[in-house]
C-alpha cells in the first residue's frame, strides 16, 4: 500500500547530500560573497548591496516559472529528479565564476558581478526548486516528510560546515604568496617585520600563524589602528614594514602573506567539484512515488489561482522570506564582524563550524519536538527564542569571545529549526491544495522556498550594504572600518532579531494544526490507495 511504503536510510542520506551540495553554493555565497566583493574585488558596499537586491528582484517570476516547468517535466526519471542531474555541473561552474576576479576596471567589475550573480540565481533556481519539490513526492506521509526534512537539514548544515569551516583555511593554503620576510626584534614581544613579493599582489593579507599579534604600519604608527593582520596591495619587489606586537618568540615562518583573490578563487573551484558530485549522488539514490491524480489536467491558470487561495502557502511565503532575511543578515556580517570587530578573521571559521554543528543537532531534534508541540507552535517558539538570544550580542565587547560563541551557538540551535520545518510544511501546503482543490502542483508550491531563500538573502545583502554605507564602511580603508564598527554590531545583533519577532507574529496566522494535517494525510492516502487499486485492476 502507498501509505505504508518506507524510505530507507540510504535514500534519506542520498537526498540529504543534495542540500549539502546546494549549501556549499548558498552558504558560501551568503557568508563570503559580500566581503569578497567589498574587501577583495573592490566593489563599494552600497553598490554590492544594491546588486544583491536587484539581481534577486526577478526571482519571484523565475521561481514560479521553474515550479511550472518542474510540474510539467515528463521523463522516465520523474518530474523533478532530472533537473538535479542537468544542473549539477552548471551550478558548480557558475559558483566558480562568481568568485573569479578578472582584471577589469570599476565599471567592468560591476557588470561582471551582475552577470555572474544573476546567472547564479537562475541556475540555482533550476536546481533547488525541483530538489525541494522532490521531498514532497518521495512520500505521502507528513510525519515521514518531517523526518526526511531533518535529514535534509543535516545535509544542508554539513555542507554549510564544509564551506564555512574550510574556506578561510583553503584561502590561506591556495593564496600563500611565499614572500620574502625579514624580522627585527625590538623587545620580548615586539618586532619590525618587513615583507616583499617578486610578483604584484593586488589584495594581500598579512597575519601571524597563531593570530595573536597585532600589526601597525611602521610609517603610520600614530594614525594606524592595531589589528590582527592587515590587507594591502603589494607591488613586485617593494618592501612593506610593520610593527608587530603581542606574540613572543616570533619567527619568519610564523608570518604568512595571502593573495586573497587567488585564495578565494582556487578554494571555490575545489568545493565546486564536491558540489557537482553530491548532486549526482542525490539523483542516483532517490525515487519519486507521489504523482498527481490521473484525472488532473494541465491548467496553469487554475494552478496559479489555487496557489493564491492557499492560506498555508501564503503564510509560509512571508515567514520564509522573513526568516531568510534573519539568517542571511547574520551569515553575511559574520566574517566582517570577526575580521573588523574582534580583529581575528580565522576565528570566524571556528565560530561558523560551531554554528553548523549545533544546527545539525537542531535539525535532528526538530521531528520529535514537532510531534510534541506541533510544527506551527514549534516554529513560533524557535523564532522568538533565537531572535531574543541573538539580540544579546549587542552587549558583547571584542574581548568577550566566550560570550559571543555561547550566544551565537544557542541562537543558532533554534534557528536550525526554521528551514527544517519550512520545507516540510511546504509539502503540507501541497497536500492541503490537493485535499481542498483536487489538484496538486508540487513544484509551484515549492517555488516559495526558493523565492524566500534567494529574495530574503537579497534583502539581507541590501540591508548590510546600506547600513555599512551609512557608517562609511570601506573594506580597504582602516580608518573607515573602525568608524563602521557600531553598524557592524547592530547587524550582528538586534537588527536580525527584530525580523525574527515579526516572523513569529506572521506564523500565528498559519492554519494547519497537527490534528488537521493528520486528517488531511489520512484522507489523501486513502484516495491514492483507491486510485492505485483501480489502476492495477485496469
Amino acid at each position: 500500500m502507498l501509505n505504508q511504503e518506507k524510505i530507507s536510510i540510504k535514500e534519506k542520506i542520498g537526498y540529504a547530500l543534495g542540500d549539502g551540495a546546494a549549501n556549499i553554493a548558498w552558504r558560501g555565497v551568503a557568508t563570503f560573497l559580500l566581503i569578497f566583493y567589498t574587501d577583495v574585488f573592490g566593489i563599494a558596499p552600497a553598490v554590492a548591496g544594491v546588486l544583491l537586491l536587484v539581481a534577486r528582484s526577478s526571482d519571484g517570476i523565475s521561481d514560479v516559472v521553474m515550479g511550472v516547468v518542474g510540474d510539467r517535466t515528463k521523463s522516465k526519471y520523474g518530474n523533478f529528479r532530472p533537473w538535479i542531474l542537468w544542473t549539477a555541473i552548471p551550478l558548480a561552474a557558475i559558483l566558480s565564476l562568481l568568485f573569479t576576479t578578472p582584471d577589469l576596471g570599476p565599471t567592468g567589475k560591476i557588470i561582471y558581478a551582475y552577470v555572474t550573480y544573476i546567472l547564479f540565481t537562475l541556475i540555482y533556481t533550476a536546481n533547488n526548486i525541483p530538489y525541494g519539490a522532490l521531498m514532497a513526492v518521495m512520500t505521502g506521509d507528513d510525519k515521514v516528510r518531517t523526518s526526511l526534512g531533518s535529514y535534509r537539514m543535516v545535509g544542508a548544515f554539513a555542507g554549510g560546515m564544509l564551506v564555512q569551516g574550510a574556506l578561510l583555511y583553503l584561502v590561506m593554503y591556495f593564496g600563500n604568496v611565499d614572500p620574502q620576510i625579514s624580522l627585527e626584534k625590538l623587545s620580548n614581544d615586539k618586532y619590525v617585520v618587513s615583507v616583499s613579493s617578486p610578483h604584484d599582489v593586488p589584495n594581500a593579507n598579512i597575519k601571524t600563524e597563531h593570530g595573536i599579534a597585532t600589526f601597525v604600519w611602521q610609517e603610520e604608527q600614530t594614525a594606524d589602528e592595531p589589528t590582527k593582520g592587515k590587507s594591502f596591495a603589494m607591488q613586485a619587489n617593494e618592501r612593506y614594514n610593520f610593527i608587530v606586537e603581542g606574540e613572543p618568540n616570533l619567527l619568519e615562518e610564523h608570518i604568512s602573506v595571502i593573495n586573497q583573490k587567488k585564495g578565494y578563487s582556487y578554494s571555490i573551484y575545489l568545493l565546486s567539484i564536491f558540489l557537482a558530485a553530491f548532486m549526482v549522488i542525490t539523483f542516483l539514490s532517490t525515487k519519486e512515488r507521489i504523482k498527481p491524480s490521473v484525472e488532473q489536467k494541465n491548467n496553469l491558470w487554475k494552478d496559479l489561482r489555487d496557489l493564491t487561495k492557499n492560506k498555508p502557502w501564503l503564510v509560509l511565503l512571508i515567514v520564509g522570506l522573513l526568516f531568510n532575511i534573519y539568517n542571511a543578515t547574520k551569515q553575511g556580517i559574520t566574517v566582517i564582524y570577526f575580521k573588523h570587530y574582534l580583529h581575528d578573521e580565522l576565528l570566524a571559521a571556528s565560530y561558523l563550524v560551531g554554528l553548523m554543528v549545533i544546527s545539525i543537532i537542531g535539525a535532528m531534534v526538530t521531528a520529535p519536538l514537532a510531534r510534541l508541540w506541533g510544527k506551527r507552535n514549534l516554529f513560533i517558539y524557535a523564532l522568538i527564542f533565537s531572535g531574543a538570544v541573538n539580540a544579546l550580542l549587542v552587549f558583547c565587547g571584542p574581548q568577550n569571545t566566550v560570550a559571543i560563541f555561547a550566544l551565537g551557538i544557542t541562537s543558532e540551535f533554534a534557528a536550525a529549526i526554521f528551514p527544517t520545518l519550512f520545507f516540510a510544511m511546504l509539502g503540507d501546503a501541497a497536500d492541503y491544495s490537493e485535499w481542498k482543490n483536487g489538484r496538486r502542483a508540487t513544484g509551484l508550491v515549492y517555488s516559495a522556498g526558493s523565492f524566500a531563500t534567494k529574495f530574503g538573502g537579497g534583502i539581507a545583502g541590501a540591508i548590510i550594504g546600506f547600513v555599512l554605507a551609512v557608517f562609511n564602511y570601506s573594506g580597504q580603508d582602516a580608518v573607515a572600518i573602525q568608524g563602521a564598527v557600531p553598524g557592524i554590531i547592530m547587524l550582528m545583533s538586534w537588527i536580525p532579531a527584530v525580523v525574527a519577532v515579526i516572523a513569529a507574529g506572521v506564523m500565528l496566522l498559519y492554519p494547519l494544526t497537527q490534528l488537521k494535517m493528520t486528517a488531511i494525510t489520512n484522507e489523501l492516502n486513502d484516495k491514492r490507495n483507491n486510485e492505485l487499486a483501480i489502476d492495477k485492476q485496469a
